[in-house]
């Protein structure tokens, strides 16, 4: 009986409303600090730095008050420089918080070198689907006297047999000399 009386008193429902003044005051100083910190409402829009070498790419990311990070850069894109950037994330024209980072895909220098796969005596679909599905790309295929037709004899590059395990860079052009299907005399 005593906990409903002062419940209902007047010193506890003064103590509440002083509390829910509190509450309410301390809740809308945060907000105004939240807001001021991390700048609600500000923008800054992501420059485009597709082939922008990275050192310049770099320099206008710290005009903006933007920071770079760059990520893997095994992709090689020949229509770039090397060291240049040939994608952004987030992509140009996007709206971001000062002080973000923007992850940056650089051109690597050149290919990187794979090795050649045994194809010898494969037939010609099968060694081409496996070369080009490594990067390769299939050049001249040459026919020679073999009792097997459309397989691979051996393999040139610039000229040169190779062997397979060799280590060549991605897109090069690698010809095939095939069987015609006549047996040598």
């Amino acid at each position: 009986m005593n906990f409903i009386k002062f419940l209902f008193s007047k010193s506890f429902i003064k103590q509440l409303i002083f509390a829910c003044i509190v509450l309410v005051v301390f809740g809308f100083l945060t907000l105004k600090w939240l807001k001021s910190y991390t700048n609600h409402g500000s923008f800054v829009s992501v420059p485009a730095l597709t082939g922008q070498p990275y050192d310049s790419a770099k320099d206008i990311l710290k005009g903006l008050e933007l920071r770079s990070e760059v990520q893997d850069s095994s992709n090689y894109n020949p229509n770039y420089p090397k060291g240049a950037v040939i994608e952004q994330d987030p992509l140009a024209g996007s709206q971001v918080k000062a002080d973000r980072k923007i992850y940056l895909i650089l051109n690597p220098s050149a290919y990187k070198t794979l090795p050649v796969p045994d194809v010898i005596r494969r037939t010609f679909r099968q060694a081409k689907s496996t070369l080009e599905a490594l990067g390769f790309q299939i050049g001249a295929t040459i026919f020679e006297d073999d009792l097997g037709k459309n397989e691979v004899l051996e393999l040139r590059y610039k000229g040169q047999t190779i062997e397979a395990g060799k280590l060549l860079p991605k897109t090069s052009k690698i010809d095939l000399v095939l069987g015609n299907g006549i047996q040598k005399q």
